[in-house]
């Protein structure tokens, strides 16, 4: 019966995009085509598509981070999506990344890693009721089978880092984490977007001062400065996309 109702639901009630509101989801065809999957070849350690593949590049994120990977780049269509998830409540829009964020890392993350995430602090995660960067965290260990584990907190909050230069951004968030308990060697550390990487390389310290030998991360999209190959663009249908299999 609840099958029956949900397909009775979806024709009175279409969803609609998350990047334009036009019927799709999570995003139309039009949005689709404006959207760039970022997948091999590349940069081995960073994951930024390239005509061939090197060990690493000049787009690669501080040392603290061993790996990373972006399931999409930081597009129109996909800023829009991810701003509703993040100040519009819209929660549903973070499981429809999850598998271009999946097939993004499945080349990095192994049996033995613990995920986690980059926490808000409190006052943000009670004005949005979530945390955005959770819902991925637990919708990719969902997919994925590994374990879910807070592993860190905010110990002090810091002011929005998106206009601000890599240096700054640095300055600005040294000290601003800390850790609930001993993380395990190897940790999949998850956020939204992925840009010069400070607040990523700053968890990673945290996380490796305290016991972890290994950490890698995961993101739904990446900011990339340049072009990335055509190939990268006109991906599919929105069934074939970030809510297909």
């Amino acid at each position: 019966m609840r099958a029956g109702l949900d397909v009775v639901l979806a024709l009175l009630f279409p969803r609609r995009g998350a990047g334009c509101r036009a019927p799709g989801w999570p995003f139309c065809s039009g949005c689709r085509e404006r959207i760039g999957e970022l997948s091999p070849p590349g940069c081995v350690r960073c994951g930024r598509p390239l005509e061939s593949p090197v060990d690493s590049c000049a787009d690669c994120p501080p040392e603290t981070i061993d790996w990373a990977r972006s399931g999409l780049a930081y597009d129109e269509p996909v800023r829009r999506a991810l701003l509703s998830l993040k100040f519009g409540g819209a929660r549903a829009v973070g499981q429809a990344f999850v598998p271009q964020m999946t097939r993004a890392a499945a080349d990095r993350m192994s049996a033995g890693d613990v995920i986690t995430w980059v926490p808000l602090a409190k006052r943000r995660r009670r004005e949005r009721g979530f945390d955005q960067a959770e819902v991925l965290a637990r919708g990719l260990a969902a997919r994925t089978g590994l374990p879910v584990r807070a592993l860190l907190r905010r110990v002090r909050e810091t002011d929005p880092q998106a206009r601000r230069t890599a240096a700054d951004r640095r300055s600005a968030l040294a000290g601003a984490f800390g850790v609930i308990e001993s993380p395990p060697a190897s940790v999949v550390l998850v956020d939204d977007v992925l840009t010069t990487g400070a607040t990523a390389a700053e968890c990673a310290r945290v996380l490796r001062e305290a016991g972890a030998a290994r950490v890698g991360v995961v993101t739904a999209a990446r900011s990339l400065p340049g072009e990335i190959p055509a190939r990268c663009y006109g991906i599919g249908s929105p069934s074939e996309g970030p809510a297909g299999g």
